[in-house]
């Protein structure tokens, strides 16, 4: 499988430009700075995945931003400064979030609506222009589509979105997830890549009930709800069960525990349609909730990471400030040091 060169070992930049609590001079001022980008190369990465919402990038109306604009040019300048590449990575777009909480917030509207289209084909035209010649800077077109009932309606939407970028970016790696929230399942739902510069991108938090375990934003999640890891099948169907979350496995292809097995079998399918197309394969997003128990959760990025690297799987953790999975918390400083030789 072809490799994403450059953005194998990277973190997201979470909670600035996107999902942030207030929309302040004051919170995008100093949230992320100049040190925090030397912090993380200084931690052996190679990449940040930047979030940013579409209301940091236009008005309203859909003209540009240039103030908000300013933090994205700031954010790649910081980059280049400490050798760092760079994911810029549409988290929400106008008429569309996968966040429940968002007021725009629906699921499908946006894959039937042409004006909200047009509305992110304008965005990333603007964005292509301007980030397009810096080989330092990749996009990620799309933040977890949803619904699955929308997965072909997307594919069309990407690939138009893809043309729009080559016209001013011919080079730039552009990544594109699937649907379920980009779960690694439904890579192989994606259309043949347009061009050898197009990476299949797919988030990973399974098993769910552990890395969100307590998540208030999580549907049915207790607040207290205890799940360990590893931890047997048997067990994590026992615990999940009841609140609707699923073993990702058809039951005869599931291994006796959670562990290097589970995420071998879990992205074999994507794994083998990457191989097909010749297309690289990058997770954008794994990591663990502050609820869980630290040792459980070098546990896991410890598995998990063993497979990604296994297949060259570029990755970059969730998060690296605050957000509930952020790095640079109390929560975390047990581990930090073992954390960091993993990313």
């Amino acid at each position: 499988m072809r490799t994403f060169e450059g953005f194998q070992h990277g973190i997201n930049l979470g909670g600035w430009l996107s999902q942030f609590r207030k929309a302040s001079k004051q919170h995008f001022d100093t949230f992320i700075t100049a040190p925090d980008l030397k912090v993380i190369a200084q931690l052996g990465l190679d990449h940040v995945r930047l979030p940013v919402d579409y209301e940091v990038l236009e008005d309203e109306a859909g003209n540009p931003n240039e103030e908000g604009i300013a933090y994205v040019d700031s954010c790649v300048r910081w980059c280049e400064e400490n050798g760092l590449n760079m994911l810029l990575d549409l988290h929400k777009t106008y008429g569309y979030s996968f966040d429940p909480k968002a007021s725009i917030f629906d699921r499908e509207v946006f894959f039937d609506d042409p004006k909200m289209q047009e509305r992110f084909f304008a965005l990333w035209t603007r964005l292509a222009k301007r980030y397009g010649k810096n080989p330092h800077v990749a996009f990620d077109l799309l933040n977890e589509v949803v619904s699955p009932a929308v997965a072909q309606k997307w594919n069309r939407i990407a690939a138009k979105a893809v043309s729009i970028v080559r016209e001013y970016a011919p080079d730039t790696w552009i990544l594109i997830g699937g649907v379920e929230y980009n779960h690694v399942n439904s890579v192989p739902l994606l259309d043949p890549p347009a061009d050898d510069r197009i990476v299949y991108n797919f988030h990973c938090y399974e098993p769910l009930a552990f890395t969100h375990q307590k998540a208030p934003w999580t549907p049915n999640m207790p607040k207290d709800l205890d799940v360990a890891y590893p931890i047997s099948i048997a067990e994590y169907e026992r615990l999940a069960g009841p609140i609707g979350i699923e073993v990702p496995l058809p039951e005869d292809n599931r291994p006796e525990a959670f562990g290097p097995e589970f995420f071998e079998r879990i992205f074999a399918p994507a794994i083998g349609y990457a191989e097909k197309q010749n297309a690289p394969l990058y997770c954008g997003e794994y990591g663990v909730i502050d609820q869980a128990p630290v040792e459980d959760s070098l546990r896991w990025i410890r598995d998990i990471t063993s497979v990604l690297d296994k297949y060259g799987i570029g990755h970059a953790l969730w998060s690296y400030k605050n957000m509930d999975f952020g790095l640079n918390e109390a929560h975390y400083d047990p581990i930090r040091a073992e954390m960091a030789k993993l990313l």
